[in-house]
């Protein structure tokens, strides 16, 4: 969109007729969508906690929709569009950390790690579509409905998830922390397709395990916004605040959206002759690789893929940067080939690991008293990340050009190492078990796929004896702890 005629004669610099984008301009447009994401992560901990998380979520889609009017409206200030971006960033950013959170309190561990993915794989096809709509417009670029068509069809896109959620059942540990234990079983009974039958035995065992733990965390309180720094009588809080912010950082410096922002100008530049039709290919590229990465993520887990992933987006990005360099693809056709090859494969890697298991980890990282607390922080630092590169790039493509490939080799190495020294695989872990497992200081990383919780063979067997046990002392304990446990959060 950025390179459509009418756009750029609009908001762009210089005389009537012959304008273009000071880089400054350029990068603040883009960019300042982060900033407002970012205050929208952390606003969406105080949301999602005060309203419930569908509320939260329908909130969002109503800034974000408010942030595309203002875009629409826009005539010819490029501020004008750059304060409807970051409008629009505020209900992003809220969404960022209410949808992954929503789906990981709804969904039993047998499948929570594909659900949240999904949420990446929707992404990619969002990207995908919007990508269609501008190969699409292009041939009317030189009017105004060339790119207010684009923003428009943002609204009608987001409306079934802001209208739709409220008909979902409300996530059963929020309802569980305000001490709503009916509602909570209602919902779990909803959620398992056992409306009629809230106290099958699969909705039993679930609800067990989730009251077990809430009713410990009921005893220590709120959690507040220093807890997720300073710590508490919860053993590594603050590791995992600064784990997830690493992982959601790093997600964004893997060098993903160099592309997805900027592709069409980079390509551009590389002498390619239709660079729109070149991001619909990266675009198509990323739909397709990320159906793999559900199966991966409850197949294999989370660390191994993660490590793998980045190691191989080091690689192809190494390579698109020195074959730019050394051969620069504006005077060797050859060498835009390759770039484009090294691009799609880097995309391969990126959609079946780190875009959608970043997600997934700070979904079922934390526990519940400071989940949406720690989980913003995390998403704010994605946006954070999102903001540094959308802004930096137009400065580094013309200051050191494809050099700043070598600057993404660095950091996926780097998360690389950071997940295989720090994250613990929580494959086919209930959230509440994945809190206990991080408790446990003399467990290590690179050690953790073997620990399996209390009560269970193997992370995916139930000891029965236990569980049988368990389901008759809780018959006498319930009534009384439901009393105790109001407005835990």
């Amino acid at each position: 969109m950025q390179i459509f005629t009418d756009f750029v004669q609009r908001f762009g610099q210089g005389p009537p007729g012959d304008r273009a984008f000071d880089d400054i301009i350029l990068s603040l447009v883009v960019s300042l969508m982060s900033i407002g994401t970012l205050i929208g992560a952390l606003s969406g901990a105080y949301t999602a906690d005060w309203w419930g998380r569908r509320k939260s979520l329908t909130f969002g889609v109503g800034m974000f929709i408010i942030g595309n009017i203002i875009q629409i409206t826009a005539m010819t200030s490029w501020v004008h569009m750059m304060m409807g971006r970051f409008v629009a960033g505020l209900g992003v950013g809220n969404l960022s950390v209410g949808v992954p959170m929503y789906q990981s309190e709804c969904c039993p561990r047998e499948i929570r790690g594909a659900v949240v993915a999904s949420y990446q794989l929707l992404i990619t096809i969002g990207i995908l579509i919007s990508n269609l709509i501008n190969y699409g417009v292009r041939e009317i670029q030189e009017s105004s409905a060339s790119w207010r068509i684009v923003i428009g069809l943002g609204i009608a896109f987001s409306m079934p998830l802001g209208l739709g959620v409220l008909f979902l059942p409300e996530s059963p540990r929020w309802l569980a922390g305000r001490g709503r234990w009916d509602d909570a079983r209602t919902s779990i009974a909803r959620l398992r397709g056992l409306k009629a039958d809230p106290h099958n035995a699969l909705v039993e065992d679930d609800f067990q395990e989730m009251h077990s733990t809430i009713m410990q965390q009921a005893n220590v309180g709120t959690g507040t916004w220093w807890e997720c720094f300073a710590g508490s009588d919860k053993p590594r809080v603050v590791y995992r605040t600064l784990l997830g912010c690493a992982i959601h950082f790093l997600q964004q410096w893997t060098g993903v959206n160099y592309f997805f922002y900027y592709g069409a100008s980079i390509f551009q530049s590389a002498g390619i002759d239709d660079p729109i039709l070149i991001q619909l290919v990266l675009g198509a590229v990323n739909v397709v690789t990320t159906f793999p990465g559900l199966y991966i993520i409850e197949r294999v887990g989370r660390r191994i893929p993660l490590i793998v992933g980045a190691c191989w987006q080091a690689t192809w990005l190494l390579i698109f940067a020195a074959v730019g360099l050394a051969r620069p693809p504006d005077q060797h056709e050859s060498s835009g080939i390759v770039m484009i090859v090294a691009a799609c494969m880097f995309i391969a890697s990126f959609a079946m690991t780190w875009g959608p298991f970043a997600w997934v980890v700070i979904g079922e990282t934390f526990p519940l008293r400071t989940r949406a607390k720690q989980a913003s922080l995390a998403t704010a630092s994605n946006w954070l990340g999102n903001f540094m590169i959308s802004f930096l790039t137009p400065f580094a493509d013309s200051g050191i050009g494809y050099a700043f490939g070598f600057v993404f080799f660095g950091t996926n190495a780097a998360a690389a190492v950071i997940t295989y020294f720090f994250l613990y695989e929580t494959k086919s872990l209930a959230l509440e078990q994945v809190d206990v497992m991080y408790s446990q200081r003399e467990l290590k990383p690179w050690k953790s796929s073997e620990w399996t919780p209390e009560g269970y063979l193997d992370r995916n067997s139930r000891d029965p004896a236990y569980w049988d046990q368990r389901r008759g002392s809780m018959i006498g304990q319930l009534g009384g702890d439901e009393k105790s446990s109001k407005h835990i959060l």
